[in-house]
This record gives C-alpha cells, sequence and structure tokens, in this order.
C-alpha cells in the first residue's frame, strides 16, 4: 500500500486529503471486482464508482482549487490585473454586492451586516435568482474593487472549493507535476470565500460568503467564473478588540529553526506551559523548542524576561511539551517533559534555595522510561495526596505506518507514573489498565461522573478516543457506553461547562478537511459523519454535553459545528468574562512557500 510521501516536509495538504481519502477507500472499505475498474460504494443502493473517472474528476478539483488559492493571494494584495484573469468578458450574474448595510448587533460585542449592490437597497441574497442577465467582467471586478475597498486592511483572503464536479467531456493532465486541466474543461463548483482584516473604521471584520459558478479552465491557464450565483453572504464585525498578537514587545518572539531544517529534523513539535515558577503570583512560562528550553519569567510590567540560562534549562533535554505540576509537594512548580526516549522531570529548587533552578531528576524518580511521548497530564489517580503523571504516546509517523487510518493499534504504550509518596514514581499503566497502544496524543484528568475519583479521557490519532472511568483501583474504558468513542485524528481534550449546567463536557480536537469532504460527497452523497467513519474523519472538532452520571450527547450540529482545520488542542476559555465558557482551537500543519504548501 503507497501513502503520501513527507519527504521534504513540504507538500499539498489537499492533494495529501485527496490521496488519503482514497487510499482508505480502496485499500480499506470497498470491494474491487475483478478487472473492470469498478469499485463498489457502500451505501445502500449499492452504487458503483468508476476509479479512472473518479481520480480525473479529482485531478480537475486540485486543478481548480490551487488555482482559485492564486485568486485569493490577488484578492489579499488587491491586485485586479491578476483577478481580471479569472473573469471572462462577460459572466451570468448580478452585480456583486459590495457596500455594507448597516451593522447590528448579534451576540455580546460582535456585529453584523449584510452587503448592498451599490446603488440600490439592501438586496437579500435569498431573493437573488440564479441566472440572472449578463454583467461584463470589468463591471463585476469593479465591484470587487469596491468590495475590498471596505477594508483598511486585509489580513487574509481565500476561495475555497466546497463541492465541485465536471462535464463528462472535462479532461485533467494526467501525470503532471502539479493538478491541471486541459483548455475548455468545464463543470460547476460551490466555492466559499472570505476577507479577514480591519474595515475603513479600524474594526475587525470577517466577510464570509458562498457562491455557485459555472467554471471553465481557459487558454491563459486559469480557470474562469462563467457565472456567479451568491448563495450566501455577510459580515461580522468585532465591536472592540479582544486581543493583540505582542510575542515580539513582550519579550517571547523566539524564532526557532524551520521544521526539516538539520536543526530541527524531528517529526514531532513542541509546546509550552504556564506556571508560577518563582512564587511572585504571576503567570511565567515554559517552552520547548526544538533542540533547546526557553524559561520567561513575567515582569510584571506586561512582559517576561528569558531566565533560562541561570535557570539551568536553556541546554537541558528538550522534550514535547512541558507539565507544569509540583511533584514533590514542597510549594513550588516542577516540569514534567514528555519526550521522544526517556521521559524527564525538571525539579525546580526555588523554595529550598530561594533561587530559581532546575535540577534534572529523571534516573532517580524513576520517569527516565522510553516513550514517544507527545503529552503529559498530572492528576491524583489514587487519592493519595500526591500527583501522578499519564504520558500520552505515539509513534514515530513516518518510519511506521499506522494499521488502520480509523482504528489504529500499531502505536506504543502510554506511561502511568504512580506517585509513591517519597518523591519517586512507579510505572504502572498495565497495572492500571491504560498502557495503549491506539497513538496516544492528548489527554486530561477530570471526575466526569462526580464520584470523588478523576477519570481520563484520550485523544488518539488515527483512531478512536478511550475514557477511562476510575474504579479506584484501575481504570475501565467506558467510551463507547458513555458515548464518546468519536473516530478521528484526535489531537486535543479539554474538559468545561460550556452549558453552564453544572456539569463537565467535553471538546475533542480532530482534524477536518475541505478536500476530503469534497471527495466523500462524490462517493457517499446520502450518508453523514455519523453513518460514515470516513466522513467522521473529515468532520472536525465534537463537542460532547455531559447528560448526567457521566454519560454524553453529541451537541456538535447543534451549537455549531467546529471545522476547525488541522486541529490540534486548544479548547475552553472565557474569553470576554462574561461567564460563559468560550471555545478556542489552533490549527495549521508545515509551512511551504505557497498557499498551494501546508
Amino acid at each position: 500500500m503507497n501513502y503520501p510521501s513527507f519527504k521534504g516536509f513540504c507538500f499539498d495538504r489537499a492533494a495529501f486529503f485527496s490521496a488519503w481519502i482514497l487510499i482508505v477507500f480502496i485499500n480499506g472499505l470497498i470491494q474491487i471486482h475483478g478487472q473492470n475498474d469498478k469499485i463498489k460504494q457502500p451505501s445502500n443502493d449499492q452504487a458503483t464508482v468508476d476509479r479512472k473517472r473518479l481520480e480525473t474528476v479529482e485531478e480537475l478539483s486540485e486543478s481548480l482549487a490551487n488555482d482559485v488559492l492564486t485568486l485569493s493571494v490577488a484578492a489579499r494584495d488587491r491586485d485586479l490585473e491578476l483577478m481580471a484573469d479569472y473573469f471572462p468578458a462577460q459572466l451570468n450574474a448580478k452585480p456583486f454586492p459590495s457596500r455594507p448595510a448597516a451593522t447590528k448587533n448579534q451576540i455580546k460585542w460582535v456585529g453584523g451586516h449584510n452587503w448592498e449592490t451599490s446603488g440600490a437597497k439592501i438586496v437579500s441574497v435569498s431573493d437573488q435568482k440564479i441566472g440572472a442577465g449578463k454583467i461584463s467582467g470589468k463591471a463585476f471586478l469593479g465591484n470587487w474593487a469596491e468590495f475590498l475597498a471596505h477594508f483598511s486592511e486585509i489580513e487574509d483572503a481565500r476561495f475555497k472549493i466546497k463541492e465541485a464536479n465536471f462535464d463528462d467531456s472535462a479532461k485533467a493532465v494526467l501525470g503532471a507535476e502539479q493538478p491541471t486541466a486541459v483548455v475548455g474543461a468545464t463543470g460547476r463548483a460551490r466555492i466559499a470565500f472570505y476577507a479577514i482584516g480591519r474595515d475603513v473604521d479600524g474594526k475587525r471584520e470577517w466577510a464570509r460568503g458562498t457562491f455557485w459558478a459555472n467554471v471553465r479552465f481557459d487558454k491563459n491557464k486559469h480557470w474562469q467564473f462563467d457565472s456567479f450565483e451568491l448563495v450566501s453572504f455577510d459580515s461580522l464585525v468585532a465591536e472592540k478588540d479582544m486581543f493583540s498578537e505582542v510575542a515580539v514587545p513582550a519579550g517571547v518572539g523566539a524564532t526557532l529553526p524551520g521544521f526539516g531544517t538539520p536543526e530541527n529534523s524531528g517529526f514531532v513539535w513542541h509546546g509550552a506551559a504556564a506556571g508560577d515558577f518563582n512564587n511572585d503570583n504571576w503567570i511565567d512560562l515554559f517552552v520547548v523548542g526544538g533542540n533547546r528550553n526557553f524559561l520567561y519569567l513575567n515582569d510584571q510590567k506586561g512582559g517576561f524576561r528569558d531566565v533560562s540560562n541561570e535557570a539551568g534549562i536553556k541546554i537541558t533535554s528538550a522534550g514535547t511539551a512541558p507539565l507544569a505540576f509540583d511533584y514533590d509537594n514542597d510549594g513550588d512548580q516542577d516540569v514534567f517533559l514528555s519526550a521522544v526516549g526517556q521521559q524527564i522531570l525538571l525539579e525546580n529548587t526555588f523554595k529550598q534555595t530561594g533561587k530559581l533552578e532546575f535540577n534534572d531528576v529523571s534516573l532517580e524518580t524513576g520517569v527516565a522510561k522510553e516513550a514517544i511521548g507527545f503529552s503529559a497530564v498530572a492528576g491524583d489517580v489514587n487519592a493519595d495526596g500526591f500527583l501522578d503523571v499519564f504520558v500520552t504516546s505515539y509513534n514515530r509517523y513516518g518510519q511506521i505506518t499506522p494499521d488502520s487510518w480509523f482504528r489504529a493499534t500499531n502505536g506504543t504504550p502510554d506511561l502511568l507514573f504512580v506517585s509513591q509518596g517519597d518523591g519517586t514514581f512507579r510505572e504502572e499503566a498495565k497495572k492500571w489498565g491504560v498502557d495503549d497502544q491506539r497513538w496516544g496524543y492528548a489527554a486530561e484528568f477530570a471526575d466526569i461522573n462526580a464520584d470523588g475519583k478523576i477519570d481520563l479521557y484520550v485523544a488518539n490519532d488515527f483512531g478512536e478516543k478511550a475514557l477511562y472511568i476510575n474504579k479506584g483501583d484501575k481504570f475501565v474504558d467506558e467510551a463507547a457506553e458513555r458515548g464518546v468513542l468519536d473516530p478521528g485524528n484526535g489531537m486535543g481534550v479539554s474538559f468545561g461547562d460550556y452549558n453552564n449546567d453544572g456539569r463537565l463536557d467535553i471538546h475533542a480536537s480532530n482534524m477536518s478537511s475541505t478536500a476530503g469532504n469534497r471527495i466523500l460527497a462524490r462517493l457517499f452523497p446520502n450518508q453523514g459523519a455519523k453513518d460514515n467513519v470516513l466522513k467522521k474523519l473529515a468532520a472536525g472538532n465534537n463537542l460532547f454535553e455531559n447528560v448526567g452520571d457521566g454519560k454524553f450527547r453529541d451537541v456538535t450540529a447543534e451549537v455549531g459545528g467546529f471545522s476547525g482545520g488541522w486541529a490540534w488542542g486548544g479548547g475552553f476559555i472565557d474569553f470576554d468574562n462574561d461567564g460563559w465558557e468560550d471555545i478556542y482551537t489552533p490549527n495549521g500543519f508545515i509551512s511551504g512557500k505557497s498557499m498551494k504548501d501546508t
């Protein structure tokens, strides 16, 4: 079985997902019938899919998706000359609504407005009739220029292909280095677009919409929109700024070696932890880099000071993710580092000596055990008053291939370090029933069934999650029975009470894929994420409501839908101090030289 290559750490994300979905579909979940190149689709009507045509259609889709990324850059840069390459002399469309209507408050500190056509009353998108009249490409582009002029600053602009279908006569140039079409290829696509920045009054604004378009690959080597039919279009406006990026002036804007360079050639990235390491009641930062660690002390003036050298942690072995906790109950914050190799424990001696300094006590405390440690969490599993440490263990992705894309079990065993009460730990994952090998990525402790014992929820990549219920002397995985098995590319877990009912709910970070959803819509048009594991893998994050006794129901669709992209950790935080917990999800992968590379 062939898998997408990670060589060079710079590849087309959409192409990756396309290949991924096709591989899983062809090799794992379908039946291949003889030599007729037809594959059975596992749906109620047992429809068949022409594999060769499917591959051609996806090449055409990738060609279109890549090309509109070039259009995205042109829109962001207000390059009207380049944007003109995407519009013919005439197209079937109404004038693009380019002037903002009045802003009305929607929720809390967020306002919203529709868009109106120049010189006319507000046009409701729902009232627009598809296929209305022709407009010149020049005039249509003029509307776009007016729309873009609404922004005093454009941070990002993007066009994304949500759905694409092509005429039977449309052909791709198979085998091309980059997906491309044969001139004259035609089809129809549903495309989302957005612009993020600041409006003319300096307020942050997110304009977003979708449209249907008849597309055609022109001799100028660009896809052109022969029609443009709006489905939705509005804006969200922040009435006040909540956050500003201040890493550099705050003193924490370190630049790390690029991923894939000799100085940073591993297969993992790294994390950070916040804690008061010098007991001055101000939050400090411990950050793990590719080849060193950083300790930033809060200067109590809105900035931080790098004390890595004097604290003795700069040249200490770097891990993947730090965990700040008081392992020896002496009143200061120590640091555990999950790591690829031996796990690391750094003892903070501030309480004993009055000097902020860390000593590596991994060997004498018993935590120097081998794992592909991706994260660590602390909790008192046996209620003896001392914190224990659970480590999620992954595997060497790129060297080891998961034995399943949605139920992989060939990771490395997770670890559980149980405190012995004397400053040492004993690794007891097997004894407690948590020595799982499902490519562990992230975890959190919480008492989810209110029985006084902390339980453990674990996100596994390439598979199902685990909810370990604490029975006092062991854990039992009850994820399925409690409604949180949640298959997906799990990379984040957090507990919080999203609906203020006094019970802990769960937010789980999973990857979502525009390309994956586009392909799967063709393969399984009548199935959703709940009845098709492939669609679940591409669907994104999940929110589970605790309905009592530690049982949950999936409320993702009810309260929003959380397609967080290539999502990682994140979780609950009350951004605006209104008493309701909000959700934040970081996302992204390896940066390349263009928007076509992740």
